[in-house]
């Protein structure tokens, strides 16, 4: 651009210098080495760019209009979103099977029991066939293996002793260091990246000038500098000893998929800067970070930890029934003594000595059988930590890009994090159908990846960009169209068929009639102004009728923990006309009962109760009888408009439009009729309701469609 301006000498020469490391010696040897400005790279940067502004500008429009309050959708966070949406679905379809572990202690023959030497053994084999999880599917099974094993004699079948070597992790790079700060130190990602930043930014410390703490923190190349290394090793002799350290470097050389590879790990500028030498410098977070850094970075060039196993059958004579049990003995914890690794070995110390004392033929006993019954887990909802893993498995993103993608999904409200694990909103499960629907290519996960890769390429001059953007426009273009042409109601078809099941829990799609005018059925609607999305009448504008919005607040009778641990919700029976439980609950306004179970995103329908000085009085049938309101009683002779008797935690109202009444105390709810309702709509204590302030009423009735 200098050059183009005429603003460079003709005798000024311009070049690019590249380093990888940011050391004394890379950077000097990078100005010896000056180069021209690589175009490739600079093509696939054009490339990444532009794709991620036709995709982003392509589909968020279209979701503001068919989607209200749905903002944004792109290429790296839409997958990430299908994978939490993904899990979501596994879960609520996930049938849970009942199972049965049958696990036994056995004694040596002629040992005392009271020196506790019975050691536990699992099952392993039975009538010579290996046994899976599933294998012993009910409890008639299990205590007839259990008769079987007090019946038999049992001899050691097989005794085999192993060592085990244990590699140190690998150095951070930027996802890995996520997931860690996330596992240990309970940091988010965006979090993470802000402390990491202050870290390597640089702080003043006493005797030096400004100080970066650590190596440049958006990278996915495991590889240390020569230099670093041998420092980490002379430290490690120092402070350890010879035994602790390798004989040569341990160099990395495994890659994540798609590295760029441009930067070196993340590890401490200088492993001489103790943490220790920080306390009073750094933060709390700040210092518990370099710890973790300088820990990992220690670790990874020191010896391997060696560990002896010890694994032993047991079994009849004939090999139908074999028990199994295993255990563990470090003999040396080399970088184990730095780093606690959390992904250790599962099996202990405890029965080390005593399996060590078997032999094969040795003659064992069954003292205790122990049963257990079990139900197989549906798989688990991502935290931060194992979304980034995911996503760095799969090859989606960059380095730069994993935190600002998690902080997006949740401050669009497409994801929440409740304990550290990510929850999918119902808005956010919408945008992840509507995508996968209209926008299959995008939404699928191997196409991100696959376009990294093809990036890649351009950025290794073997894949020409502008002929890439042209392929991939021709296909985007055609989704976009046909997307934008769409009927609102095809999309609400579309969804209200993907989320049926959540949308009308425990409701046959022939029972759906609107309660208003027995004609329409209930439908899941966009609402055209505003974000809402609600359960209403397909008979608009005839019928205004409403049953539920699902993208407002969570209601008074909501109940929140404090008020959970004050309360434990009761089961108070079933609804008679439908296996509907119905419970009694707290919330921070009061008692209430519910029909059915609580549903992120979806509110069932509650009924808040009155006053009531016993809670232990409240009877099922109490509760039915509130659950019938909101109850039309008949239609306003003037337009035709419901008029309906409704129940709060304050008492009846009747309620037309957005006319309220109060229902006397002194009348008997059960005993209002129609033209009493109209008298109290008619009276001086009538209120309107629901009118927005600072805002002009519109005469005309809101059309929803």
């Amino acid at each position: 651009m200098l050059e183009q301006q005429g603003a460079l000498g003709c005798d000024v020469t311009v070049a690019r210098v590249v380093f990888h490391e940011i050391t004394e010696n890379a950077i000097k040897k990078a100005l010896m080495s000056p180069r021209y400005i690589d175009m490739d790279l600079v093509n696939a940067y054009l490339a990444r760019r532009s794709l991620d502004y036709v995709i982003g500008f392509g589909i968020s429009p279209l979701l503001w209009r068919k989607l209200p309050g749905c903002q944004s959708a792109g290429r790296v966070q839409s997958a990430a979103l299908a994978l939490v949406c993904d899990r979501e679905s596994e879960i609520e379809q996930f049938k849970p099977q009942e199972y049965w572990t049958v696990r036994a202690d056995f004694k040596m023959q002629f040992a005392d029991l009271s020196n506790g030497t019975c050691i536990p053994f699992h099952i392993k084999h039975l009538n010579s066939k290996k046994l899976g999880q599933l294998s012993i599917p009910s409890q008639e099974e299990a205590q007839a293996i259990e008769k079987r094993i007090h019946s038999s004699k049992f001899e050691v079948l097989g005794v085999k002793r192993s060592k085990i070597h244990k590699n140190p992790p690998m150095p951070y790079i930027t996802s890995s260091l996520q997931q860690d700060a996330a596992n240990k130190l309970h940091f988010t990602a965006g979090y993470t990246m802000k402390i990491a930043q202050k870290l390597y930014e640089g702080i003043n410390l006493s005797s030096e000038e400004t100080t970066g703490l650590i190596t440049y923190i958006r990278t996915d190349g495991f590889h240390i500098s020569d230099g670093a290394a041998e420092d980490i090793r002379s430290l490690v002799k120092e402070r350890y000893g010879q035994k602790y350290v390798l004989e040569d470097t341990r160099k990395y050389l495994k890659k994540v998929k798609n590295a760029q590879e441009a930067h070196e790990a993340i590890r401490p500028t200088s492993i001489r800067r103790l943490p220790s030498s920080l306390v009073g410098i750094l933060d709390d977070d700040s210092l518990k970070l370099y710890t973790l850094i300088w820990k990992r970075t220690m670790a990874c060039q020191m010896e391997a930890s060696r560990t002896q196993m010890i694994q032993v059958d047991v079994g009849t004579p004939e090999g139908e029934m074999i028990f199994h049990s295993a255990a563990s003995k470090l003999d040396f914890k080399g970088y184990q003594s730095v780093y606690e690794d959390t992904e250790g070995d599962s099996v202990h110390e405890d029965n080390f000595e005593a399996l060590s004392k078997l032999m094969v033929k040795d003659l064992v006993s069954p003292v205790n059988v122990h049963l257990g019954q079990h139900f197989t887990k549906p798989p688990s909802r991502y935290s931060e930590g194992a979304l980034i893993k995911k996503l760095e498995e799969l090859g989606i993103g960059r380095p730069s890009t994993y935190a600002s993608i998690m902080k997006v999904l949740q401050d669009r409200k497409y994801v929440t994090a409740k304990s550290r694990v990510l929850h999918p909103e119902f808005r956010g499960r919408m945008v992840s159908a509507f995508l996968l629907h209209h926008f299959s290519e995008v939404a699928d996960y191997s196409f991100t990846a696959n376009m990294e890769t093809e990036l890649d390429n351009v950025s290794a001059g073997l894949t020409e960009w502008k002929g890439l953007l042209k392929g991939y426009w021709e296909r985007f273009s055609k989704y976009c169209a046909d997307a934008s042409n769409l009927d609102g109601r095809k999309v609400e078809r579309m969804l209200e068929e993907k989320f049926g099941p959540i949308l009308f829990p425990n409701v046959d799609t022939d029972n759906r009639i609107c309660p208003s005018c027995s004609e329409g059925t209930l439908r899941f609607k966009v609402s055209r102004y505003g974000e809402g999305y609600f359960i209403g009448c397909d008979r608009h504008p005839k019928c205004k009728y409403i049953a539920r919005s699902l993208s407002q607040q969570e209601d008074e009778t909501e109940p929140t923990e404090e008020c959970q641990k004050t309360f434990t919700p009761r089961l108070l029976g079933v609804m008679p006309d439908s296996d509907e439980k119905v419970f009694l609950k707290q919330g921070p306004y009061g008692h209430y009962v519910q029909i059915g179970e609580d549903k992120k995103g979806l509110f069932p329908k509650r009924a808040s109760l009155s006053k009531v000085k016993d809670i232990d009085s409240v009877t099922l049938e109490d509760a039915i009888e509130l659950l019938q309101y909101p109850k039309i009683l008949g239609k306003h002779p003037e337009d035709d408009y419901p008029v309906l008797i409704t129940h709060s935690k304050v008492g009846y109202n009747i309620k037309h439009r957005r006319s309220l009444a109060l229902v006397p105390k002194s009348v008997d709810p059960k005993k209002m009729t129609l033209e009493r309702a109209l008298k109290l709509l008619s009276g001086k204590s009538v209120r309107r309701i629901g009118r927005p302030k600072g805002k002009v009423e519109n005469k005309e009735p809101m059309e929803w469609h």
